[in-house]
């Protein structure tokens, strides 16, 4: 200790600098390179123990049991070293994660995610780049916009088009809600929202979607201040796409009442039942009432993939707006999701200026600067090195073959359900999910949403299969959500036969 003596100031203590080998340990640096192996090793031999020893979806264990184990963590106590970190983490965490990769989950929209993505996991975690600047990222923006660039090619946009890597569907469909709603402002009223908020006006926007659009609508459309009453939902089809006549009259109607139509959002695969709203006869009606309109994409983008299957999206070229979640449909880790713009001038809604980061004087044609086309995150992620390393080493023919298989795999299962008269099929999908239920003869009709949510209920507690459920007209349903191209017709069969069985031993 250094002893330090000033007139008027009792004596005081400064400890000695420590070592820099102690003090800078666990920093990732040059001097570090050997640390940082070793570690990642034990964290590569944690992910092999799981592939290896992960034979079911989940461990069915209970949250009160696995809460239980947490009471005993104590953070200020450290553990000593990476061999009982990696015993805490497999206790806490590992052992019970639920395994995407495995042929029968077929529950959510979580696909099972490729190795290339894997490889850029590790080089996004450890340089750590930020995209907002090119200062903090360089070539990681120039990758980043050429992505952007080749899925707006994808879509049928032309050079004019532009977008930003997002956090997700839901990020990615507030901005494109936000996109319409001051763009209308600016055009039509003359009013900047962002400098002087929602115009006078604004309790008379409306919004159309289907009933069956994704629930971040409702919640975006509240955030924006307009209020969950600016969404107008137009009825689906016997298949749950939005009816185009019905959307027409909805629009008439909506401004005989004095209101103001500014946008559409369409559906390209429905969460519940993985089918695409009629986009082209949508995108006439946009263009009819000159609306903007949005397409939620996020499931549906693998789309894009398939030669077989991407007239599906015919249309989509038309939107105004795209949502894009590579981590649903381009088997990349979580998240890798984008916002892609038809005119990348209406980006500039948003652009905002700070001195200290995006100066307005900056020549953004020589240092572009992807902060200027977000409008939540600031720091933000590499995550577009993921999809790039895929693409490179995979590109785009194999991971439209992945595509293909999902959706030829769900056509075959709604066959078998089809053709078993224990099975209800609600209906078919354009992409890769089906609704369905089981119901064996002779039971009443008030029993079978009961029985079918106790086979929900003890399938998970299981853990051998993992499914999904949802209610149709206020009836309850189970659904595959296939996004596996491992998951065989024989893993189906099999998935459905413990189905029967686990509503054989409930006895309902």
């Amino acid at each position: 200790m250094q002893d330090l003596i000033q007139p008027g100031i009792q004596k005081i203590s400064i400890p000695a600098e420590p070592t820099t080998d102690y003090f800078l340990k666990d920093i990732f640096y040059e001097n570090t390179a050997a640390d940082y192996q070793k570690a990642m090793l034990s964290a590569i031999q944690v992910t092999e123990k799981f592939l290896e020893n992960t034979k079911k979806p989940f461990s069915g264990i209970s949250p009160p049991s696995l809460g239980e184990l947490f009471g005993k963590v104590d953070f200020d106590k450290p553990l000593k070293n990476y061999r009982q970190l990696e015993e805490e983490i497999n206790r806490l965490y590992v052992d019970h994660a639920t395994a995407f990769h495995l042929p029968k989950y077929i529950a959510h929209l979580n696909c099972p995610v490729v190795i290339p993505a894997l490889w850029a996991e590790v080089l996004i975690s450890a340089i750590n780049s930020s995209q907002d600047t090119w200062d903090q990222s360089a070539g990681g923006t120039l990758m980043e916009r050429k992505l952007i660039d080749w899925t707006a090619e994808q879509i049928g946009y032309n050079y004019s088009a532009d977008g930003v890597f997002t956090a997700g569907g839901s990020q990615s469909n507030l901005m494109g809600l936000l996109l319409a709603r001051d763009n209308y402002a600016n055009t039509h009223l003359r009013h900047n929202i962002k400098i002087n908020g929602n115009p006078k006006e604004a309790s008379k926007f409306r919004i159309f979607v289907s009933d069956k659009s994704h629930f971040s609508n409702q919640k975006n459309a509240s955030l924006m201040g307009l209020g969950e009453q600016a969404l107008v939902r137009i009825p689906t089809d016997p298949r749950f796409r939005m009816q185009v006549s019905a959307l027409n009259h909805a629009i008439e109607k909506e401004m005989e009442f004095g209101n103001i139509p500014i946008a559409i959002v369409a559906t390209a695969a429905t969460t519940d039942f993985g089918n695409v709203d009629p986009l082209y006869e949508i995108g006439n009606i946009a263009h009819k009432y000159n609306l903007w309109l949005h397409v939620d994409a996020a499931y549906g983008c693998g789309l894009l993939l398939s030669d077989r299957y991407r007239h599906l999206l015919n249309g989509i070229e038309f939107s105004d707006s795209v949502t894009i979640d590579y981590h649903k449909s381009f088997f990349q880790p979580i998240s890798s999701s984008a916002i892609i713009v038809r005119n990348k001038c209406s980006l500039d809604i948003i652009r905002h200026h700070a001195d200290y980061l995006n100066p307005q004087e900056q020549d953004y044609e020589e240092h572009p600067a992807q902060i200027n086309k977000t409008i939540t995150q600031s720091t933000r992620r590499f995550d577009a090195l993921k999809l790039w390393c895929t693409l490179r080493l995979m590109g785009r023919e194999k991971l439209g073959s992945y595509i293909d298989k999902v959706i030829e795999t769900t056509e075959q299962a709604a066959q078998v359900i089809e053709s078993d008269p224990e099975f209800e099929l609600l209906c078919h999908s354009d992409f890769s999910v089906l609704v369905f239920r089981y119901v064996p003869e002779n039971i009443s009709p008030e029993k079978v949403c009961d029985l079918n949510q106790k086979i929900k209920k003890t399938l998970f507690n299981s853990g051998e299969v993992l499914l999904a459920c949802t209610k149709v007209n206020g009836k309850f349903y189970l659904k595959f959500t296939i996004l596996n191209p491992i998951t065989s017709m024989n893993d189906i069969r099999e998935i459905l036969e413990s189905i029967r069985n686990h509503a054989n031993k409930r006895n309902v």
